[in-house]
Formats: C-alpha cells, sequence, structure tokens
C-alpha cells in the first residue's frame, strides 16, 4: 500500500516524531536497549546456549516487600499505557468492551495460532543454541504468586498491544506512513525489545508483531491483541511455573 497523506499539518510532524520518541523511550523503546545489551553481554559471556532470561524473578527476600515491589512494578509499568491513550486525545484504538465475545474468541484464536508455533520455536531455538533459558516464574512461591503472574501477564498484554500497535500504527499513519511500513517497523521494535531472550524469540516476535499488526490495521481493534498476549503469557508464566519440571522446560 502506497504511503497515505499525513493527517498532521507540517508544523506539527517534528512535535508528533518527538512525542513517538518520548512515549517510546519511556516504555518499550527503553527495553529495546537493554535487550540489545543484555544480548551482547550473553554473546560475550558464553553464548546463548549457556544464558538464562529471568522474568517475574523475586524482588525482595522478605514476602511483603517482595509483593510490594511486584506490585509497584506492574503498576509504574501501565504509566506509559495511560499516556499513549491520553495522548492519542480520545481516539479510538478498539480498547473497549464493544464486542467482548468476539475479541475473546479472536483473541484465543490469534494466541493458538502464535503460542503453538511459538513454543516449538523456543524449543528449536534451544537446540541450535540462539534461544537462551527462558525462566518465566520465580524460585520462591508464596500464595499470591499465581495472582502476580496473571496480573504481570496483563500488564504486558496492555503495554505492548497499547503502546507499540495501537499508539505506534496511529501516530505513524498521522505522519503519513503506508500500511506495510507501519506494520514492519511495529514488529521489529516488538523482535528488538525481545533480543534478551536470544535470536530465536526475536524473530518470533517480529512474526506475532506482523500477525498482530496486520490485524490491527484491518479491525482497528487492540483488545483481541491484548486479550491474546495476556493469554499466551498466563500460559508461559503459569504453565512455567505448575508444569516446568515435568515437561523439561526447568
Amino acid at each position: 500500500m502506497s504511503a497515505a497523506a499525513p493527517t498532521v499539518p507540517a508544523s506539527d510532524r517534528r512535535r508528533v516524531r518527538a512525542e513517538i520518541w518520548i512515549v517510546l523511550g519511556l516504555s518499550l523503546g527503553q527495553s529495546a536497549v537493554y535487550a540489545v545489551l543484555s544480548l551482547v553481554v550473553k554473546l560475550t559471556n558464553g553464548g546463548l546456549r549457556e544464558s538464562t532470561a529471568s522474568l517475574n524473578s523475586s524482588r525482595a527476600d522478605q514476602q511483603w516487600l517482595d509483593l510490594t515491589l511486584q506490585v509497584l512494578s506492574i503498576v509504574f509499568a501501565l504509566v506509559p499505557v495511560f499516556l499513549a491513550i491520553y495522548l492519542l486525545a480520545g481516539r479510538s484504538i478498539g480498547l473497549d468492551r464493544r464486542s467482548p465475545t468476539r475479541d475473546t474468541a479472536v483473541g484465543v484464536l490469534l494466541a493458538l495460532v502464535i503460542g503453538v508455533p511459538g513454543l516449538g520455536l523456543y524449543f528449536a531455538g534451544r537446540a541450535l543454541g540462539v534461544t537462551a533459558e527462558i525462566v518465566t516464574a520465580p524460585d520462591t512461591v508464596y500464595w499470591w504468586t499465581v495472582v502476580i503472574l496473571v496480573a504481570a501477564a496483563l500488564q504486558n498484554g496492555l503495554l505492548e498491544e497499547v503502546v507499540v500497535v495501537g499508539y505506534l500504527h496511529e501516530r505513524l499513519r498521522d505522519l503519513g506512513w503506508g500500511m506495510w511500513p507501519v506494520i514492519v517497523t511495529s514488529a521489529l521494535i516488538r523482535g528488538t525489545y525481545h533480543l534478551y531472550q536470544g535470536f530465536g524469540q526475536a524473530l518470533g516476535n517480529v512474526v506475532m508483531g506482523l500477525v498482530f499488526g496486520w490485524w490491527y490495521q484491518r479491525t482497528g481493534r487492540v483488545m483481541p491483541l491484548v486479550i491474546a498476549h495476556t493469554l499466551l503469557d498466563v500460559v508461559a508464566f503459569v504453565g512455567y511455573l505448575a508444569l516446568g519440571d515435568a515437561v523439561g522446560l526447568r
């Protein structure tokens, strides 16, 4: 698709570009920079085969402090979501309950389409030595651990899909970008901030970004993507906690 005409005046385009950089710098763009640095460290310290990427690690030895820090981490990670929605000035990105049944059905379908091949890609990446071992649950488990893991999954779904799909797609289209340049750019950013997990997972997330970006461009609804992403992470986080030893994930 050819580039669309910009929807913001020429005098405002510099401001919109600066806004994009600020939002990304406060959220997933920052994560991308740290992910690249983490990948470099892993490659220079024995390679990805011997490396571990830990998600949802314990943050303190004391239970009350660990819970407090976990909750605060989730809350503050959602601030860029509210910022992105605010900056879109009420423009709809489909983050609503207008079509709950359809959104849920599409979300489940997208989770299956992405999740099943993604699990195979993870094991293939581990066998090839291009993916780090991913640990998605803490070693110390409390009564509230599953609740926090589910909340973290929802936070990831909201942050990534609202910022890198809903917000970024809308803003790049405001600047006159065509459909596929927007989709590819968004997908590459998604892959970059997953590089700390290795090349295999980064590639898988690029593919996920292409699928999710295409769906958003087609429907203008981010809710099914949030549902799909949340389901994927809930299965990865809680499934690792419950079945990691049985299926060889840890």
